[in-house]
């Protein structure tokens, strides 16, 4: 379940390597374990990495208990794409989309028709159907890329339901326990380290819920 952030772009996902010593656990990048080029020997100490997991998972659960209605909608509003407001006009330009690729194919055949009765020549014939032709393949991207926004947002509110189903059945826990981490959690991308001016050691770690990805709770 543990990503390393750095890895990640050069196209490693090990999970890392756990190495108990006599003072602590640490979670150690697998790749670098592995002595793959891009990766350095960053860790994460086991014990901080499981407060703060169980910290984020109780923050979560607590506002979806309290809001859950509002919870719901901002699952929604951080995957979807622009909100009802934007899915409403992508439907409209797909369905002007499509109306527009069914008028050019009936243009191209009635200047085929046209062709073969005569009616405009062969040299004038290419020249207009190589135009329409272009229009249509254009318009047929263009579509495809408006089903596709349309889609990912209708997911969204689906996917938000059923994480939603999976928070209902957490809403009190005491400790990170493998069902719990399977049910919630998708990945966990953990970053190197950095040090500010007094030394002190600073490490942000990313988690990626099932179904809804990062999850940005509004403040206070």
């Amino acid at each position: 379940m543990l990503f390393c952030a750095d890895c990640v772009p050069c196209g490693c996902t090990s999970s890392g390597i756990r190495t108990r010593t006599a003072s602590r656990t640490v979670d150690i990048c697998g790749s670098y374990k592995k002595r793959t080029r891009d990766c350095t020997a960053h860790f994460i100490r086991t014990d901080l990495l499981t407060a703060g997991v169980l910290s984020n998972l109780r923050q979560v659960t607590e506002y979806a208990a309290k809001h859950e209605s509002r919870f719901v909608k901002l699952l929604i509003q951080q995957n979807e794409i622009g909100g009802k407001r934007k899915t409403a006009a992508a439907t409209k330009q797909l369905e002007q989309a499509q109306e527009r690729i069914s008028e050019v194919s009936r243009i191209i055949k009635r200047l085929y028709e046209d062709n073969v009765n005569g009616k405009i020549s062969d040299e004038r014939f290419m020249e207009l159907s190589a135009d329409y032709e272009q229009e249509q393949r254009e318009l047929k991207d263009r579509a495809a890329a408006l089903q596709e926004e349309l889609d990912k947002s209708q997911a969204a509110t689906v996917n938000a339901e059923k994480f939603m189903g999976i928070v209902r059945k957490h809403l009190a826990f005491e400790e990170l326990t493998p069902t719990l981490l399977r049910e919630m959690i998708e990945k966990i991308v953990v970053h190197e380290c950095s040090y500010d001016e007094n030394g002190t050691r600073r490490q942000d770690i990313e988690i990626y819920y099932s179904f809804v990805g990062k999850i940005d709770l509004p403040e206070a």
